[in-house]
């Protein structure tokens, strides 16, 4: 039976898988141990309980156990990856690459590191969402010290060329950071085979709990160091202090063990469903695309309706189904899509987009629901 509204916001959370949620369970009660606690069996449960979690996200990215560090999620991630490299190889250099399309974790992280003395480069990327290799390898200079990309946009599921990112980075002896929030659980990542050294991801973009996340710090070839953004008590490794959220981290590293397995299956059907959808409203000669067809993740698509504006189109249809603007609204006032206006969108035609995003619980009859209504308005 069809339930109203329907979800097509997955990018933006996913709901808890409800395996997630029965392996998290017994850490809110049972074994509610603090993993930092060594004299005791309800600390040894809790200490084991998250390194069967560490293990799992490194599968998920081919990283090594050692790697992995748990954090409150993927902005947190960003911060630290970012700052944590600046303030850490300040003897080298100051200057940082970035793409005028990534996630506000990272743009506004930069834009603070800039009051800070950093220098930073942000890439334009063509109508299609991507950068040029090219000018990413003109633009490193002999004080750059990290190159920040997305893996995946929020908006548009456009995929970066991140093994091409990866070598030129590795070429010229600069680390290289990904936000992978909307590509882990979605599509294969393999930071060894891409030379990625640093790489961000949250639990609750692939049906794992709000509230925590993970980063990856490559630890040889080269080794990387970062400073802290928080201090107190050393927890892992000295990375990031504070008492672990034991039922956080088991509910992130199920949902990784479950998107691991799951994946092929996952991609399969719901890009066949994206496509569907994608189709039947290209069709009616009213909608553009947005982004690259070809290199995106499989489950998002992002399209602007012709002379329609976005805000006023959600509105009509708020109680059939839930969706995300390409806009965002600040002190009350509708700005076009910073990401879309960078690939060279009109204010009309960035007015005018919405994203959909679908995900591991969305189906055949809810799409067909949602094709029927846009049609109709």
């Amino acid at each position: 039976m069809l339930t109203l509204p329907v979800y097509l916001d997955y990018n933006a959370t996913t709901p808890c898988d409800p395996r997630v949620v029965d392996t998290m369970l017994p850490f809110f009660t049972r074994q509610f141990g603090n993993a930092a606690s060594s004299t005791h069996a309800y600390g040894w449960q809790a200490a084991e309980a998250v390194q069967i979690a560490r293990e799992q996200v490194a599968t998920l990215i081919q990283a090594e156990p050692g790697e992995i560090f748990f954090t409150s999620g993927a902005t947190e991630s960003d911060n630290l990856a970012i700052k944590g490299v600046f303030s850490m190889y300040a003897g080298k250099g100051n200057h940082i690459i970035t793409v005028a399309t990534e996630h506000k974790a990272v743009i506004d992280t930069c834009r603070h590191l800039e009051k800070m003395g950093a220098n930073i480069t942000y890439l334009p990327v063509n109508r299609e969402g991507l950068i040029d290799l090219q000018e990413l390898e003109a633009s490193i200079r002999h004080d750059t010290i990290l190159i920040a990309i997305m893996y995946a946009n929020n908006e548009t599921g456009v995929i970066q060329p991140i093994k091409q990112i990866g070598a030129i980075a590795k070429k010229h002896n600069v680390i290289f950071f990904t936000d992978a929030t909307q590509a882990a659980g979605k599509i294969s990542i393999d930071v060894q085979r891409d030379d990625i050294d640093l790489l961000a991801l949250s639990a609750h973009k692939f049906y794992g709990p709000k509230g925590c996340g993970a980063i990856y710090v490559r630890r040889k070839g080269p080794r990387v160091k970062l400073r802290p953004l928080i201090d107190g008590g050393g927890h892992e490794k000295g990375i990031r202090s504070g008492t672990l959220n034991v039922p956080g981290i088991v509910g992130l590293g199920k949902a990784a063990s479950l998107a691991d397995a799951e994946m092929l299956p996952y991609t399969e059907r719901i890009q066949k469903l994206r496509d569907h959808l994608e189709t039947a409203l290209l069709q009616t000669g009213k909608v553009i695309l947005n982004g690259s067809p070809a290199h995106r993740i499989p489950n998002t698509t992002n399209l602007s309706f012709r002379n329609t504006n976005s805000g006023v189109l959600m509105r009509i249809f708020s109680k059939d189904f839930a969706v995300s603007s390409g806009s965002a609204c600040t002190s009350a006032l509708m700005e076009p899509s910073y990401v879309l206006k960078a690939m060279g969108l009109s204010d009309e035609l960035a007015y005018g987009s919405i994203r959909f995003s679908l995900g591991r619980f969305t189906t055949e009859e809810e799409i067909a629901y949602v094709i029927e209504k846009l049609k109709n308005i």
